[in-house]
């Protein structure tokens, strides 16, 4: 099949509106495939929306929606409809905070839950139920190198996207029989409107051999039947920052997963 018999008929994209989110939307319409663009600010999505329908000549819908809104769920499902959803992204979910725990009011750290754990958990199973149905599907959670280890710096965004790293691990070995593909992309420091603001806010400078956002979304929508997991800038067999390989986690998620069958009677 090719990418949109795969993952089609329609996309939803969360966290759409500008960096990585924003080429995800161009590069899937590009693909030929129509989406629904989800992001917190009407005039961005507005505007690429616009962007995709111009340039690609496919529909794009879009819905404003805060993602660490408690009922940020319903709202995406109010939004995809009754269309078919065979691809979801999870785009959303950096850090602009760039504190210490105790320095910020613990409701800051539970929108951040909210937003990168709750919202795309509760999307993915709303999601895969019916791609597991038709036999085919794709879902891709955008991480960080975060995820491999606790910062003093981000305790609450690291615990979060590590839960994503071994949820995406778990559900790619759960649904890979039943035709659908799971990555998640673990991503480098990359060039976004988001990053640079937060660069500003602490007067740094923007580091040098930055990530480009488009490079980064291509790789993730070629990785994506290769899960469960892709370090940005690393081979499928190559250690580098993560210290083992993605090829190296993918044997053992199925060798915790066999062991896992006798304990359960799957």
């Amino acid at each position: 099949m090719d990418f949109s018999e795969r993952y089609g008929p329609w996309a939803v994209v969360a966290g759409a509106s500008e960096g990585t989110g924003r080429e995800y939307a161009r590069q899937i319409a590009a693909q030929g495939l129509p989406s629904i663009l989800i992001a917190r600010r009407v005039a961005p999505l507005a505007a690429i929306a616009e962007e995709v329908r111009r340039d690609f000549g496919v529909e794009c819908v879009t819905a404003a929606i805060d993602l660490a809104a408690p009922d940020a769920f319903e709202q995406i499902v109010e939004a995809a409809g009754s269309r078919e959803i065979g691809l979801f992204v999870s785009n959303a979910g950096s850090d602009p905070n760039g504190a210490r725990f105790l320095d910020r009011n613990p409701e800051v750290w539970i929108d951040l839950v909210q937003r990168n754990v709750v919202t795309m958990m509760r999307c993915c199973h709303h999601f895969a139920e019916p791609m597991r149905t038709r036999g085919r599907g794709g879902i891709l959670l955008v991480n960080s190198g975060a995820c491999y280890g606790g910062s003093r710096f981000m305790p609450v965004y690291s615990a979060s996207k590590a839960f994503t790293l071994c949820f995406a691990e778990g559900l790619w070995d759960e649904l890979r029989d039943h035709g659908i593909d799971v990555l998640t992309l673990v991503m480098h420091i990359t060039d976004t409107p988001a990053l640079r603001t937060l660069l500003a806010e602490k007067g740094l400078p923007v580091p040098e051999n930055i990530a480009r956002p488009e490079a980064v979304a291509a790789f993730g929508l070629e990785r994506l039947p290769h899960g469960p997991i892709a370090n940005w800038g690393l081979a499928d067999d190559e250690p580098g920052f993560a210290l083992i390989s993605a090829a190296d986690r993918r044997e053992r998620v199925r060798a915790i997963g066999v062991a896992s069958a006798h304990v359960f009677g799957d």
